[in-house]
Order: C-alpha cells, then structure tokens, then sequence
C-alpha cells in the first residue's frame, strides 16, 4: 500500500529523532513542515533564512541521506521561509546544496563554474533575500549603500569601478555586495553577474593548474560583466593566485565591467598582497562599512523579530541593542537564541529571559539605560511630570530637563540624534544646541556637574 506524504514525513521524522538529542530535534526539527511533495520534489517550511543556513551547514548529511532512504534517490529538497511574519506574499524559496545525482550543482558547490557548456547560461550564486529592501540603512552604512545602488541602478555607468568595500566581520558586507548583483540582474536580466569568495576562487584556479585549464579559467571569469569577490583579503600569500586575479581584473576593467570586492580590511593594510592588486583596489571607490550604530541595530532587532514571526516586547530590542554592539550578525544571532530558550523553557520572552541570554555571550550593563528610562530619572531628579519633557513648554525648568535628557540619551543611550529629536518631537539641530549647551556649561558650573553626577548614580548604580 502506497503511503501518504503525511506519512512519508512522518517517518522522516522518526529518523531524525533517533539520530539527534532531543534538544537538536526540538529546536532544529520539530518547527520544520511539510508543505508539498510532488515530482521527487519535496518543499519544507522553515522559520526563517538563518534556519535554512544552520540545517544546510549542520545537519546537511542527515537531512539527505533521510530523505534518499524515504522518498528515493532522485528526491529534490527545497526549503521555504516567510520574509514577514506568515504572510504567503512574501514567501522565499531556496534549493538545498545536496540535490539529486541528476541536478545541476548549486550554491556552494565548486563544480568547474568555468567549464564551456555553462558560460553561456551561468548560475550569479546570489541569495535572493539578500536585496536592497533588506537592508537596513544608518549613518554608519550609508555611504556604501548609495554608492552601491548607484552602481546597480545604471550597469553601464561605471563611474565608481572597481567599488571596495571594506569592515569588521558581520557588518554587512555580504548582503550589500550581493543586493547590487541582484539589482542589476533586475535592472539589466542578460548582464552576466556572478558572485564567488575568493576561496572559493582560488580553489577552482588551483584546480584548473592542475588540469592544465587555467587558461580557460581566465577565459571564463573575462567574460563576466559584474564579478562580485567576497573576502578579497584570503587571496593575500597566493602569489599565483593573485597573479591569475590580476590579469583578470585588467581585462573586465579595460572592457568597462564592473568589479564589486569586500574586505575585512582596507587596501592599505592588506600586508602580503601585490602592490600592483593593492594600487588597482584603490583606483575605484573605497567605503567602509562601519560598526552598526544604535538606530541601525534597532532597525536590524526589528526587522528580525518580524521575519521570524515573532513580536518581541520593546524594551528588550532595546537592551539587545545596547548591550550587543559589535556586529549585525551578532545581533540576529542573540534573537535566534532568545526565541529558541523561549521556546525550549516554555516562557515568555521578556527582559528577564533576555538579560539571561545575553550574559552568556557579552558583558551587560548593570541596567538597561534607553530613552525612556532616562526620561523617567530625569524627570524624577527635577520633581516634574515626564509628559512636560514632550511637551512645548518653554519654562525654564521643563526646557532644562528637556536638555537634559538629550544629552543623557546622546551619552548613555548612544542615540543619533536625529532619533533624539524624532522621540521629543524636535530638529535634530535643537538637540545638537542642547547637547552642546551643556558640554560648555559642564567645567564651569558646580551645580550642573552636582545634577549629572546624581542622575548618572540613579541610572548606572
């Protein structure tokens, strides 16, 4: 008697449960669904992109060899997830690394991407949810981003050639060199983008040395129209591979292609590259991609919690966002970890659960210090009624209190102040004279430094 798909998963199932702990299962097993299986293809739903990420790179050798025994050797897998909440529209698919025997090789996969039969009709290697409308935009990034679209709104333009983006791990720099490939694939469909590490790149020019093809691989990567190199800085000590990387570089210059390069480092630190590599980054466009400031990390902990479906309480994206500094991908780490404890101790997700979490991974502050907290002491200090401080009140004791709060939040917070100003209803000029009023006041008054000295007790201690 031919079985169901019901039951061909359940049975699925059954064999992860008896191959993991019951905590793996629960966590990385039990929030999968079946959504179709038709034609040896068999769609799974999964929370989200980072879920798809850790089960392909974890749990990938299990997952195949489930599925081969269960449904058949030529089964495909293909994973869906919702950008926003359980909204269908936004839905995403993605085709797992380990197909069948007869499928074509993915993402990931080193295949020989310079082989003949593929020039024609290439495979960019991008990942659709790592677009434009995905990312978030700050101060911080802001310079990269606009060079970027400028480069993928108009392809032919290449006023900013070759662009390189440099910064700390987990800033950003993969999504936003990959959103231009996929912006000019929209804006231009016949341009020919691919995006490749440079590991991956010297792993197929070490390759094609020892088949005697190199010169096919030059070939090949000359006739792209938008490469896009990711960690450029793993080519450093390859003297042959920089080599190979530099006659390419020339010719899709001189051919008026387009080159897109992230880095962890800037060109002038890259000790162990060519000076000739070193000279032609610099002859485009250099951004960096800086540490993500506050208003940046609380857009990132938002958008988060809703791809995941899951509205997280105020106050905790805010302490998240206080106490995780370093990285975006640290900061969607800390929500994928608060919601598996949540889920995994059957509780709420609140500041309590958070603090807890955290402390296993960053130093967090004694207390949770945001705007509204500090309002909250201020306008304890100066025995008023918080609402005076949003108000238009221009007494004098309210408009002190008003500046005080900007500068606390400014100093403690490490708020923009253009978010300062949006929170009290005022120009972000207003909070830069009132920021700067009281760092002039600061040496000179015993009083002022009397007041600070208090409430930083009441917020710190």
């Amino acid at each position: 008697m031919q079985q169901t798909n019901d039951q061909l998963w359940k049975k699925c199932l059954e064999i992860f449960a008896d191959n993991v702990t019951a905590e793996q299962y629960k966590v990385w097993f039990e929030p999968i669904s079946q959504i179709d299986y038709s034609d040896n293809r068999l769609t799974l739903l999964v929370p989200s992109q980072y879920f798809y990420e850790k089960l392909e790179h974890q749990f990938i050798e299990l997952l195949s060899s489930t599925l081969h025994r269960v449904y058949g050797k030529q089964v495909k897998l293909v994973y869906k997830y919702y950008q926003v909440g359980r909204e269908p529209s936004t839905a995403v698919s993605l085709t797992s690394a380990r197909p069948s025997p007869a499928a074509m090789p993915r993402h990931g996969v080193s295949s020989n991407p310079f082989a003949r039969e593929e020039v024609a009709d290439i495979d960019a290697q991008l990942n659709p949810s790592y677009n434009f409308e995905n990312y978030c935009d700050s101060v911080s990034n802001r310079v990269a981003r606009t060079i970027g679209e400028a480069i993928a709104n108009d392809p032919k333009q290449k006023t900013f050639n070759p662009l390189f983006i440099f910064g700390a791990p987990g800033v950003g720099k993969t999504h936003l060199i990959q959103a231009i490939g996929i912006r000019i694939k929209e804006v231009a469909p016949q341009n020919r983008v691919l995006y490749i590490t440079a590991r991956l790149f010297e792993s197929q020019f070490t390759s094609a040395s020892l088949k005697g093809k190199v010169n096919e691989f030059i070939n090949f990567y000359q006739s792209i129209d938008t490469l896009i190199i990711d960690d450029i800085q793993d080519f450093i000590g390859k003297t042959a591979t920089q080599g190979a990387f530099f006659h390419i570089f020339n010719h899709l210059v001189h051919n008026n292609k387009q080159l897109v390069l992230a880095s962890d480092c800037a060109p002038g630190n890259m000790e162990g590259m060519e000076k000739r590599l070193v000279s032609r980054f610099n002859m485009g466009v250099v951004a960096e991609l800086e540490q993500p400031d506050y208003a940046l990390r609380l857009d990132v902990l938002h958008q988060k919690s809703e791809q995941d479906g899951v509205e997280l309480p105020e106050e905790v994206v805010e302490f998240i966002a206080q106490n995780v500094t370093g990285s975006i991908r640290e900061l969607e780490g800390m929500v994928l970890s608060i919601l598996v404890h949540a889920s995994a101790l059957g509780r709420e997700i609140n500041i309590d659960l958070a603090r807890k979490v955290l402390s296993h991974s960053v130093k967090v502050s004694k207390r949770t210090v945001n705007f509204d907290t500090i309002t909250q002491k201020v306008a304890g200090y100066y025995d008023i009624d918080p609402d005076l401080i949003f108000s238009k009140s221009r007494k004098r004791e309210i408009s002190d209190a008003r500046q005080m709060v900007m500068y606390m939040a400014k100093k403690h917070a490490k708020m923009p102040l253009k978010t300062i100003g949006t929170r009290l209803a005022r120009t972000h000029a207003t909070v830069i004279y009132a920021c700067n009023n009281i760092e002039q006041r600061l040496p000179i008054e015993k009083q002022l430094q009397n007041d600070i000295a208090a409430i930083e007790s009441q917020l710190l201690g």
